[in-house]
């Protein structure tokens, strides 16, 4: 009987302890769940978080701030695309061919014709003229008459530059845009006025874009497009 009664009271004490032992694991690991709980996600633009990145292939390790290759491409409004196609433009007239950005919305004719899609647009005018256009007369002349009738206009550079079809000025500035017929909203934007002249005739192409676009491949292309046909 006494025996019994000892190896009872060993039983009993042999549970407590695993109770004690379950308690303590039980307690470590509530604490281990909160501490992890408790620590804070850090994410970084592009970047996954750690809580929903994948581990199969190990952590991620893109440091805060840096470029990560597998994000998707990001574009500025305004922007135009990398892969923007192309497509050819010659007027009735037949006086002149460029190309423009497929898919843009077309208006206008022979001498007058523009290309918009959203914040950005391409227009082009032919006009009689005597003489070429230089630099001086651009600042003299056409750069005061588009300041009057613009709002907030800032000159910028003029200079003579060299396209395929030939010699132009270009003269950049920047101005405010029309207000948005149904929000009313005013987004400040920068031109690029380019003026080729050939046989008394001069053609102005302008590009239209947001400040802050980079829309520098684009409008080379198309300035490199324009020719002569006459």
């Amino acid at each position: 009987m006494r025996t019994t009664r000892l190896i009872l009271a060993g039983a009993l004490a042999a549970t407590g302890a695993l109770g004690a032992c379950s308690s303590n694991s039980t307690s470590k690991a509530a604490t281990t769940t909160a501490s992890v709980a408790n620590q804070p996600v850090v994410t970084t633009t592009g970047v996954p978080s750690p809580a929903s990145a994948s581990t199969a292939a190990g952590p991620a390790t893109v440091a805060p701030g840096a470029v990560d290759p597998n994000a998707p491409e990001v574009h500025e409004v305004g922007d135009i695309p990398d892969n923007q196609i192309f497509a050819p433009y010659t007027p009735t007239t037949g006086l002149y061919t460029i190309s423009f950005p497929e898919g843009w919305s077309r208006s206008g004719n022979g001498d007058a014709v523009s290309f918009t899609d959203k914040l950005n647009a391409i227009e082009l005018a032919v006009a009689s003229k005597a003489s070429a256009p230089t630099v001086e007369t651009v600042k003299a002349t056409d750069l005061p008459a588009i300041a009057a009738k613009t709002s907030k206009f800032v000159p910028g550079a003029v200079s003579k530059v060299s396209r395929k079809g030939g010699d132009a000025i270009l003269a950049k500035y920047e101005i405010d845009s029309a207000p948005n017929s149904v929000t009313g909203k005013v987004i400040r934007v920068a031109v690029e006025r380019y003026e080729f002249w050939k046989n008394a005739k001069s053609a102005v192409i302008t590009l239209i874009g947001a400040v802050g676009a980079d829309n520098v491949d684009p409008w080379t292309k198309v300035t490199n497009s324009f020719a002569w046909s006459k």
